[in-house]
């Protein structure tokens, strides 16, 4: 069975410190005790630890030996148009899952109305999910969420492969629009640019082609908001190495 994997607030000298509500959650909740092993990371590196002791509201590790980094095989950058928060939040775990590297928010001429400003307000539960999500998936880095952005703004985003999800008729599929893979490497950035309930407008879209980004489509079925992201998501990760 796979160690479960903290995010800690501090390693230094072999020892790394787990403060607030995840050492609670820690203590109280898994029960675990001192000398139980767990991995830890510090947002750059991860390591296999062992608890030294508890104190309150933290937990004190030393660590054992250095694990291999998890890494991806392409920077992927999800631009997302901001739809119901429920849904969106559901988005936001699978992507992190998925091994995306940062995450913006979107807004767009179909969004609902409201929704940007109340986006700005469940940042602090957004990153919580992107937190546990991280731990579950054993990630090394947390995915970074960014603030939300204009439609206009989010086309400024630079990328090796930029690709706007449509669901519009003539789209390329998704994987005849990735480079070649003889070309690719793993410092590249694949962003993806994915839509609201309803769609693109043509303004949008007609923006985006100007702007250089590819339309691509997932097939002939009209998928949800969350369902093509997810989808597109999983398919670049496999399809780049």
């Amino acid at each position: 069975m796979a160690r479960r994997r903290f995010f800690v607030q501090e390693v230094r000298g072999g020892e790394a410190v787990l403060r607030g509500e995840t050492a609670d959650h820690l203590r109280r909740v898994l029960r675990a005790s001192v000398g139980q092993r767990f991995e830890i990371s510090d947002n750059r590196s991860a390591w296999l630890a062992e608890i030294e002791s508890f104190g309150k509201q933290e937990v004190r590790f030393r660590t054992l030996e250095p694990l291999a980094a998890v890494t991806m095989p392409v920077r992927l950058v999800l631009l997302a148009a901001l739809f119901k928060f429920d849904r969106f939040e559901w988005m936001l775990e699978k992507a992190t899952e998925l091994g995306v590297e940062a995450i913006v928010p979107v807004a767009c001429e179909r969004s609902e109305k409201g929704l940007e400003q109340a986006a700005a307000r469940r940042a602090a539960r957004w990153r919580k999910i992107l937190l546990e999500s991280s731990q579950q998936a054993r990630r090394t880095v947390l995915p970074a969420l960014e603030d939300g952005v204009s439609f206009q703004a989010a086309l400024r985003r630079p990328g090796r492969c930029r690709l706007l999800l449509d669901e519009a008729p003539g789209g390329t599929p998704l994987l005849a629009a990735i480079p070649a893979a003889e070309t690719r490497s793993p410092s590249d950035v694949a962003c993806l640019l994915t839509g609201p309930e309803g769609g693109w407008t043509a303004a949008e879209r007609a923006a985006a082609i100007e702007a250089g980004w590819a339309p691509v489509s997932l097939g002939p079925l009209i998928l949800r908001a969350e369902t093509a992201a997810i989808a597109a998501l999983a398919a670049l990760s496999m399809a780049w190495p």
